[in-house]
């Protein structure tokens, strides 16, 4: 429990980095009545963070292969919440639930195998998912015309979404400044910086810096991801699909206007040069394996980002000193669980404890002597 009385409306905060988190925080807490100040190394478009790269997908069921039962539930919890959040901002983000579909070659059909038993074991541990669906090849050409005949089965995940993720970025920095926030572009700031509580300093310093909190959380490292971008007018897909592969599985998200994020590389290394001709090989030859007409796409952009993550691959919240709040590790669910994140935080930091972040076993370090 992090015990310390309820927020004063007024209060004044100051939020160190303005990625998904940080920008979500903002909003919230402006909305709320409190002075907001956020710092960001970067510009307002997010180009240097996490959020900027992303695909944005809200798949809760695809990701609980890979993740534990809580980040699932997050998952869950989020995709009725981002349509709320969505409606409180002064501009439009593209939004849709058209499910996640899967698909396979026949030589990975085992590999489909196990991913089938894995979803099976996940919808029994988090009862609010969807069932998932078995196609055949007409059930799958019903489902998604443009993949007709190419492919003899696959599986379907319904009411999974995703998002643009740059509009949202866009969106949020508009809501901050209709909202009054003062933000504070290209202005690298540390906790140092701050002794929250004190006369002419704020009364609360979030810091959402994901990776660029290293310093003040050094268990915070960077895994590489590698994203292309196509243009790809020749294709219409109404969904993510996924391509199961023999050592991860490779998503296509498509946006507006026959945009698509092609990824899944997952490195462990905050190396951010530029992506390697091996990965750039797998992901484009995946596209084309899903769907001929990417061989005319255009390759709008090639990009390298790395995602915050704590030792055991979980988010986390902790308070270290008085009336410092961090939070961090959101990995590669950052748009899969903000809203989640968001709504944990909100409940700590305006009653001390949250009923939500026990539901999603999210880890709280710290405690009454050092938040109140």
């Amino acid at each position: 429990m992090f015990a310390h009385p309820p927020l004063r409306s007024p209060s004044s905060i100051t939020i160190l980095g303005a990625g998904l988190m940080g920008r979500l925080l903002a909003v919230a807490l402006a909305r709320a009545g409190h002075r907001v100040e956020v710092h960001d190394a970067g510009g307002p478009d997010g180009a240097n963070s996490a959020a900027f790269v992303a695909a944005a997908m809200l798949a809760p069921l695809a990701e609980s292969i890979v993740a534990e039962p809580g980040v699932v539930r997050m998952g869950a919890y989020a995709l009725a919440r981002w349509p709320e959040l969505l409606g409180q901002l002064v501009q439009p983000v593209y939004f849709q639930r058209n499910g996640t579909l899967i698909v396979w070659h026949r030589q990975d059909a085992p590999e489909a195998v196990r991913l089938r038993q894995k979803f099976e074991q996940a919808q029994h541990a988090v009862s609010q998912l969807p069932h998932m669906q078995a196609l055949d090849g007409a059930a799958l050409a019903a489902h998604e015309p443009a993949l007709a005949g190419r492919f003899s089965q696959g599986l379907y995940l319904p009411g999974e979404g995703q998002l643009d993720n740059r509009q949202l970025l866009a969106a949020l920095a508009a809501t901050m400044d209709a909202l009054g926030v003062a933000t504070h572009w290209h202005s690298t700031r540390s906790l140092g910086d701050f002794a929250p509580g004190n006369a002419g300093q704020p009364d609360w310093l979030l810091d959402c810096r994901g990776t660029g909190a290293h310093e003040a959380w050094p268990q915070v490292r960077g895994v590489r991801g590698e994203v292309v971008r196509l243009h790809a007018p020749d294709v219409a897909l109404a969904r993510p699909t996924r391509l199961v592969h023999p050592r991860y599985s490779i998503y296509l998200a498509p946006k507006e206007n026959h945009h698509f994020v092609i990824g899944a590389t997952e490195i462990e290394s905050s190396d951010r040069s530029p992506a390697s001709v091996r990965s750039t090989l797998e992901l484009l030859s995946a596209a084309y394996a899903v769907h001929p007409g990417f061989a005319e796409a255009r390759i709008t952009e090639l990009t390298t980002q790395c995602r915050p993550t704590l030792p055991d691959n979980l988010p986390a919240v902790r308070c270290v000193r008085e009336r410092v709040l961090e939070v961090n590790g959101l990995y590669r669910h950052g748009f899969m669980i903000a809203p989640a994140m968001l709504d944990a935080v909100m409940q700590l930091l305006n009653e001390g404890q949250s009923p939500l972040a026990t539901d999603f076993e999210l880890a709280l370090h710290g405690g009454a002597a050092t938040c109140a």
